[in-house]
């Protein structure tokens, strides 16, 4: 199955890439590797603010990811033109907005892996970092980058 008949499958409608807010390009490919800078989670298409441990649950957190996997997944088409084209998901990194003491980054996380799983099949599997941050720009709840390889 195509990754566009998979998106369709899963009711996503892939967003055109945002225009960077500071000094950086949304993407840059060398070799067969593509760089997507982090994207932050929006929701109704503004930041989706919060602070684990404090305003915002792991859940929240989740689906915010699973956006952020989707909006990644846009650039990832502007970038390469055909997404079909994507060999691999190397890694994401993904920074947590949480509290000192809350330890569920990785679960909030898994709301992105999850994604890449079902749209990717076997080549979405990737390898991963999930921190947890004091702030990330915006107030946004999480931000995540992605590093893809292509055929």
């Amino acid at each position: 199955m195509s990754i566009y008949a998979k998106l369709t499958e899963l009711n996503i409608t892939l967003p055109p890439v945002a225009i960077p807010a500071a000094a950086y390009l949304p993407f840059v490919q060398t070799g067969q590797l593509i760089f997507l800078s982090g994207h932050i989670a929006k929701k109704d298409g503004k930041p989706w603010v919060g602070q684990f441990g404090k305003n915002i649950t792991t859940e929240e957190g989740q689906a915010a990811a699973r956006a952020i996997a989707i909006d990644l997944i846009g650039t990832l088409h502007a970038a390469v033109g055909d997404l079909n084209r994507v060999k691999r998901i190397v890694k994401l990194m993904s920074l947590v907005n949480s509290t000192g003491d809350f330890t569920e980054q990785h679960l909030v996380t898994n709301g992105a892996s999850e994604l890449f799983g079902q749209v990717f099949g076997t080549q979405g599997a990737h390898a991963r970092s999930a921190f947890g941050v004091a702030q990330i720009p915006m107030g946004a709840c999480v931000e995540i980058e992605l590093i893809a390889e292509l055929a």
